[in-house]
């Protein structure tokens, strides 16, 4: 893996977790709000983390496809 794939990479990861970690605050927000901070970081995380691997980057690598590997 050169230099730039690692960057592609990086760029859809991030393009999966910001949006999920959004729509969880907006979903969630208000129950979380009870939780200090470590345990609304640990439920966001126990969620986000799971949904990112297995769902959101198989579907984002099948569709840039052709702009991870030129």
């Amino acid at each position: 893996m050169n230099k730039n794939d690692k960057h592609k990479r990086a760029f859809l990861i991030w393009l999966a977790i910001y949006p999920l970690i959004t729509i969880l605050f907006w979903l969630w927000g208000d129950f979380l709000s009870s939780f200090p901070l470590a345990g609304r970081t640990f439920i966001l995380t126990a969620v986000a983390v799971p949904v990112v691997y297995y769902v959101i980057l198989p579907f984002y690598n099948k569709l840039f496809i052709k702009w991870l590997n030129p």
